[in-house]
């Protein structure tokens, strides 16, 4: 199904901080299912043709009309534009098997140096008889290089119905074209394939010191005036959510 807008809430997650000149509010219903998410960066004029510094937070709302639980969220493909940048040089970087089966404040604890997000996560699980919510810090490192690209290593957890920690490594992949990135992930299942993601928000920006000089993990300019994304976005249900959102950028004078 094409939609003109596409809700972010899988990318708010993983991979929010190449979003930051793309969120913009929006709603959109695919039969049952609703989506909503909003964002926002700052600051908002950026250079026509070198990169400046930027900071993003958003947040995604999954729901449906009729008050039962969403389909679970299984697989994620987003194209960025190519005027967004990472760099991760001189950056620490954390192992996802240093993370693996720990609390947040463990995770936290071990790859201090590496975070570069955070915010929150949260499910609706289902067993029989009752549904019930759970929430999570969500915080985001950087990651190794796979295949040559950069990764965002994504962590959270649960304590009910059990302990069970997440760990999603998230590739971000150089291309040619207009969407200068792509991103492809699954979405692992919640709780042994009984919950689903129904929210999420996310902060990210981290600016840091490198052989004496000030560096920005995430930065963006302003060659066209606007800042393009796309994206696919796939459901236990079969759904399908695939589009296009973009959002005007001013150009700063010198």
């Amino acid at each position: 199904m094409r939609r003109s807008i596409l809700v972010l809430a899988a990318l708010l997650a993983v991979v929010g901080v190449l979003a930051s000149g793309y969120a913009g509010a929006a709603t959109v219903r695919v039969g049952k299912l609703v989506l909503t998410a909003d964002g926002s960066f700052h600051p908002q004029a950026l250079p026509r043709r070198s990169y400046a510094p930027i900071h993003f937070q958003g947040y995604g709302r999954v729901k449906t009309t009729d008050g039962s639980v969403p389909p679970a969220l299984e697989h994620v493909k987003v194209d960025f534009d190519r005027d967004g940048r990472l760099s991760t040089t001189g950056l620490p970087i954390c192992l996802p098997s240093r993370i693996e089966a720990t609390t947040v404040k463990g995770a936290r604890r071990r790859c201090r140096g590496a975070i570069v997000g955070s915010g929150h996560v949260g499910a609706t699980i289902s067993l029989p008889g009752f549904n019930f919510k759970v929430t999570s810090p969500l915080t985001l490192f950087n990651g190794p290089r796979r295949n040559g690209s950069p990764t965002v290593v994504a962590h959270a957890q649960t304590t009910v119905p059990l302990f069970e920690s997440y760990v999603v490594v998230v590739p971000i992949e150089r291309r040619r074209g207009t969407f200068g990135y792509r991103s492809s992930f699954d979405i692992p299942p919640i709780a042994g394939g009984l919950g689903s993601l129904t929210s999420i928000d996310a902060r990210v920006g981290r600016r840091y010191r490198f052989r004496g000089a000030e560096r920005s993990y995430v930065s963006a300019r302003c060659s066209d005036r606007i800042l393009q994304a796309q994206g696919y976005f796939s459901f236990a249900d079969g759904t399908v959510v695939y589009g296009s959102v973009f959002k005007v950028c001013r150009i700063r004078r010198p």
